[in-house]
C-alpha cells in the first residue's frame, strides 16, 4: 500500500488546514497521523480505527483536530483548526499492520505503510 499525504502549507496562528492521505489499495485496518518538528522525535497526533468507530488524539491537539476516514475513497483526512506555532511540523500519515488494537493505536511501531510526509507551518 502506497499512501499519499497532501493538504500542508504555511497558515497564520489561530487558521485551519485539512490535510489529506490517499491509499493505494483499501486499508482494512487502523490509519495515523504522526508529526515529527525540526529537532524533535516524531511523535503521535491522531488515529482512527478501520470503520471510523473509534478515534484516537494526542492531548496536545485533542478539541482542536478532527480525525475522519472515507473508505470508498481509501481516503483519510485530519482537520485541523485554531492552529498553534508548536503544530509546525512535518506530517505523515501511516497504515497499521494487522492485529494491532488498544493502545497500539498510539504507537509508531504498530504502523507498517508510511506516507511521504506533507509540511505544516504556522506562523504566528
Amino acid at each position: 500500500v502506497q499512501l499519499q499525504a497532501s493538504g500542508g502549507g504555511l497558515v497564520q496562528a489561530g487558521g485551519s488546514l485539512r490535510l489529506s492521505c490517499a491509499a493505494s489499495a483499501p486499508t482494512f485496518y487502523g490509519m495515523g497521523w504522526f508529526r515529527q518538528a525540526p529537532g524533535k522525535e516524531r511523535e503521535f497526533a491522531a488515529a482512527i480505527s478501520w470503520n471510523g468507530g473509534s478515534t484516537y488524539y494526542a492531548d496536545s491537539v485533542e478539541g482542536r483536530f478532527t480525525i475522519s476516514r472515507d473508505n470508498a475513497k481509501n481516503t483519510v483526512y485530519l482537520q485541523m483548526n485554531s492552529l498553534k506555532p508548536e503544530d509546525t511540523a512535518v506530517y505523515y500519515c501511516a497504515a497499521m499492520g494487522k492485529g494491532y488494537s488498544g493502545s497500539s493505536y498510539y504507537a509508531d511501531y504498530a504502523y507498517e505503510y508510511w506516507g511521504q510526509g506533507t509540511q505544516v507551518t504556522v506562523s504566528s
